[in-house]
C-alpha cells in the first residue's frame, strides 16, 4: 500500500502560476491528478500553500492540504502532510511533481513498488538513458550515476559521467550505456521524510537546487529504478509547455 502526494506551488520562477496553466482543456495540475487517480494508490492528496491552487483542485474534485509557505521544496512539504496525518514510519508515499502532467501511471507503480521491494532503502527514483547529445548537456535533465546495486552516488545538472576521450562533435557512442537521466518522481518512507524535514539545506543542494542531494550528503540510501517507459516531457520552459500541450492533444485523440 502507498500513497500518492502532489506538491504544488504557485510561484515558479520562471513559469509563475506553472500548476494552473491551461493544457490541452484543462489545468496542468488536473493532469497530473488524473494520473495519480488511475495508481493503486491507497490515496491521493495535492500539497499546496497556495489559495488559488486550493481552489482550482478542490474544484475538480482533489483532496487538498494546506501547507507552510516557508518550505524550499517538495519534500519539506509532503513531510508536513505526513506529520500532520500521523503516517506511520514504515508507510510509503510517492512525491508526483505537479509539472508532470505526461507521468505514466505504470511508473508512479513502479517507483513505489521499487521502494517496497528494496527494504533497506530510504527512498527510490528513476531513470532513463540518454539517447541524445543535447540531452546530455542540458542542465534542465537531471542526470545520475550509481553503483552497481543501483544506489544512487551522485545527481547533477552537469553532463555526468564525463566523456574524457569522446566529447567531440561526432557524438558519443557509449552515451546511452552509462549516462541516466534522472525521472522527477520519488517514493519515500515516512521515516526518510521526518528525517530529511529536520535537516537544513546542503551546500550541494542549495548549488544545484536539487532536493535529493540533501539525501545523499546525510547518508539515505537512494535506490535507482531504470524505467519501464519513457514519460512524456515535464514542464519546466515554454518551449516545454507547447511539447506537453501537443503530447496531451495527441493521447487524447488516441483514446
Amino acid at each position: 500500500m502507498y500513497r500518492i502526494v502532489i506538491p504544488a506551488r504557485y510561484a515558479s520562477t520562471r513559469l509563475p502560476g506553472k500548476p494552473l496553466i491551461p493544457l490541452a482543456g484543462k489545468p496542468m495540475l488536473a493532469w497530473v491528478y488524473e494520473r495519480a487517480l488511475s495508481c493503486s494508490a491507497h490515496e491521493v492528496i495535492i500539497a499546496t500553500d497556495d489559495e488559488r491552487i486550493r481552489v482550482v483542485a478542490q474544484a475538480f474534485g482533489a483532496a487538498v492540504e494546506m501547507t507552510a509557505a516557508e518550505h524550499t521544496s517538495g519534500t519539506d512539504r509532503i513531510a508536513e502532510v505526513a506529520a500532520r496525518r500521523g503516517w506511520d514510519d514504515h508507510d510509503v508515499v510517492v512525491n508526483l511533481q505537479g509539472d508532470e502532467p505526461s507521468m505514466p501511471a505504470e511508473l508512479i507503480e513502479q517507483v513505489a513498488m521499487l521502494l517496497i521491494d528494496h527494504s533497506g532503502a530510504d527512498m527510490a527514483t528513476l531513470a532513463t538513458p540518454i539517447e541524445h547529445r543535447d540531452e546530455y548537456f542540458d542542465q534542465n535533465a537531471v542526470k545520475v550515476v550509481t553503483d552497481l546495486q543501483g544506489r544512487a552516488l551522485y545527481f547533477s545538472r552537469a553532463p555526468i559521467p564525463w566523456f574524457r576521450d569522446q566529447v567531440g562533435p561526432d557524438g558519443l557512442d557509449l552515451l546511452p550505456t552509462v549516462a541516466r537521466r534522472h525521472l522527477g518522481i520519488y517514493a519515500y518512507r515516512v521515516s526518510a521524510l521526518r528525517r530529511l524535514a529536520a535537516l537544513a539545506p546542503t551546500p550541494l543542494e542549495q548549488v544545484e537546487k536539487l532536493e535529493q542531494l540533501r539525501a545523499l550528503a546525510h547518508g539515505l540510501c537512494i535506490q535507482v529504478g531504470e524505467a519501464t517507459c519513457r514519460p512524456g516531457p515535464d514542464v519546466n520552459t515554454l518551449d516545454d509547455l507547447a511539447r506537453a500541450a501537443a503530447a496531451l492533444e495527441r493521447s487524447a485523440g488516441t483514446r
